[in-house]
């Protein structure tokens, strides 16, 4: 049960980083400059979210945790800030 939930914090994210992708897609912000760190980024994401799954149906659950946890903790982190953010409403000066 918890890699399922660690392993669905790490899909969300994803589908962020994607969306932000095909964003950038269409506004002209990802070009032919910054493709390659575009391409880096999603394929290191990509490895850790497929590299978790294919683990565990080999039987190696705890090396699936510990790379889906690379992704997943400071992705709820950052979630965890932007709440406190929204919540908190600081004055930053």
């Amino acid at each position: 049960m918890k890699f399922w939930i660690v392993w669905g914090i790490d899909a969300i994210i994803a589908g962020i980083a994607l969306f932000f992708f095909v964003w950038g897609l269409s506004d002209g912000t990802v070009s032919s400059f910054n493709i390659g760190i575009w391409m880096a980024l999603l394929a290191g994401i990509a490895i850790v979210v497929g590299g978790g799954l294919w683990l565990r149906s080999k039987g190696r659950s705890a090396a699936a945790m510990a790379l889906l946890l690379i992704l997943a903790i400071p992705g709820v982190l950052i979630g965890l800030f932007f709440l406190a953010l929204l919540i908190g409403h600081p004055r930053w000066n």
